[in-house]
C-alpha cells in the first residue's frame, strides 16, 4: 500500500484509538516492542552518513510489524536554523517501509509506505498527551514549524481539544504564511503567521514544536503558566525541562526476558562504523532528552490509567508529554487498522504471497 492508499483509509481518530489500545496492551503485557535501533556508517561524501533504522512490535491481538528506514543524513543551516536533512537516492525521495505480518500463521500481509502513516502516528501521540495533560478549556495552539508534522498535529489535536486559534512561526516567511492560509481554509479557525518565535508562546494553551531542527526549539524562558508542551524534532531546552511541573511518558519498552540489565529508557540505540571518528562528535547521538527526568515530576500512562496518579494537578502547571521508546508498539497497531480498512475497500496492489515464502528451512 502506498501513501495515497493510506491517506484514503486512515484517519486521525483511527490512529489515536489504535495507539491507545496498543499502549494498554503493553501495560497489560499483551504486547511487546523494542526501542528503535539505528546503524550509522559514514559515506564517502564529507558531512554525510548512511542510517538504517528499525523498530518493531506486535501483540496477541493478531499482528506484528517492523518499520524500516534507509536514509542518507546530514545537518544543514538555513536562515539561522540548524536542521537534520535526510533522503534516499536524492533529495526529495525517502525510503520507509512497514512490513506487517500475522502472528497466527506468520503470513506476510502487507508492505506499506510509512510516510503518511508516520505523520499521523506521531501527531496521535501529541493528541493523547494533550488529552491527558492540557487544560480542558485549551483553545489556543502555538505552533513552531510549518511542515508535514505541524499539519498533522492540528488534525489530531482538534480531535481532543476545541482549538479556536493557531499562532505559527517557522524560519521561512513564505512557508509560515502558506501554512496559516492552508490551516484556516481546511479547518475554518483563526490562524496567524508571526514574525517572531517569541510571540508564539503568548497566550498559548498548547505549544507544539514540530520541526526538523537539530537543536532545541522550545525555549523555557518563554513558557507561560498553564501551557502544555509537545515537541517533535527540535526538543525543549534545559530551561524548559527545568520548568516542567509534570512530564507524562506514554511508555517504556520492556527489557528482554531474563536480562533486566539490557532494559533502557533511551528513545533509540545507535551503532556506528568508525565510532571514534571526530565526525560523530557534532552529531545528535545516544540519549535524546528529555528522558524520564527522575526529579519527581514524572508520571507514566500506566499510573494515569490505573488511577494511581493524576496528570495535570492545577491550571497553572506547565506540563509536557513524550512518547518514550515504544515506537515499535505503534506501527503494528496503526498499520493493522489501515490494512484491514484497505482490504475492506479493495485498495492497494496485490503481491503474490509465494514471493515471500520458500521451502528451504533456514
Amino acid at each position: 500500500m502506498n501513501n495515497n492508499d493510506i491517506a484514503r483509509v486512515l484517519t486521525a481518530e483511527m490512529t489515536i484509538n489504535a495507539l491507545e489500545i496498543s499502549y494498554r496492551q503493553l501495560i497489560e503485557k499483551e504486547a511487546v516492542c523494542r526501542p528503535r535501533i539505528d546503524m550509522r556508517i559514514p559515506t564517502r561524501t564529507p558531512g554525510r552518513f548512511y542510517q538504517w533504522g528499525t523498530m518493531e512490535g506486535g501483540s496477541t491481538s493478531g499482528y506484528f510489524a517492523i518499520r524500516m528506514k534507509s536514509d542518507v543524513m546530514e545537518e544543514q543551516e538555513y536562515n539561522g536554523a540548524h536542521t537534520e536533512e535526510k533522503y534516499c537516492m536524492r533529495p526529495g525521495l525517502f525510503c520507509g517501509l512497514i512490513f506487517l505480518t500475522s502472528i497466527e500463521n506468520g503470513e506476510p500481509l502487507a508492505l506499506i509506505n510509512d510516510g503518511y502513516l508516520q505523520h499521523l502516528r506521531v501527531a496521535a501521540d501529541g493528541a493523547i498527551g494533550a488529552k491527558i495533560m492540557s487544560r480542558k478549556n485549551a483553545e489556543v495552539l502555538g505552533m513552531l514549524g510549518s511542515g508535514g508534522m505541524a499539519r498533522s498535529h492540528v488534525e489530531s489535536l482538534l480531535r481532543v481539544r476545541d482549538i479556536k486559534r493557531i499562532q505559527v512561526y517557522s524560519p521561512t516567511k513564505e512557508n509560515r504564511e502558506k501554512y496559516a492560509a492552508d490551516m484556516h481554509e481546511q479547518y475554518g479557525i483563526e490562524v496567524v503567521a508571526l514574525d517572531n518565535p517569541r510571540d508564539v508562546y503568548r497566550g498559548a494553551d498548547i505549544l507544539a514544536g514540530c520541526t526538523d531542527s537539530a537543536v532545541p526549539v522550545v525555549m523555557g524562558e518563554y513558557l507561560e503558566a498553564g501551557t502544555h508542551v509537545i515537541a517533535v524534532g527540535g526538543r525543549p531546552d534545559g530551561a524548559a525541562i527545568a520548568r516542567f511541573d509534570r512530564t507524562l511518558r506514554l511508555g517504556t519498552a520492556p527489557a528482554p526476558v531474563g536480562r533486566p540489565e539490557l532494559g533502557t529508557a533511551d528513545e533509540y540505540i545507535g551503532y556506528m562504523a568508525r565510532p571514534d571518528a571526530p565526525f560523530w562528535r557534532k552529531r545528535r547521538l545516544g540519549k535524546r532528552a528529555p528522558q524520564v527526568t527522575g526529579l519527581g515530576k514524572d508520571v507514566m500512562l500506566a499510573e494515569i490509567l490505573s488511577g494511581k496518579s493524576a496528570g495535570r494537578e492545577s491550571d497553572k502547571q506547565i506540563t509536557y508529554s513524550e512518547r518514550g521508546n515504544i515506537q515499535g508498539a505503534q506501527f503494528y497497531a496503526v498499520a493493522a487498522v489501515a490494512f484491514e480498512e484497505a482490504r475492506r475497500q479493495g485498495l492497494g496492489h496485490e503481491m503474490p504471497t509465494e514471493w515471500f515464502l520458500q521451502d528451504i528451512r533456514d
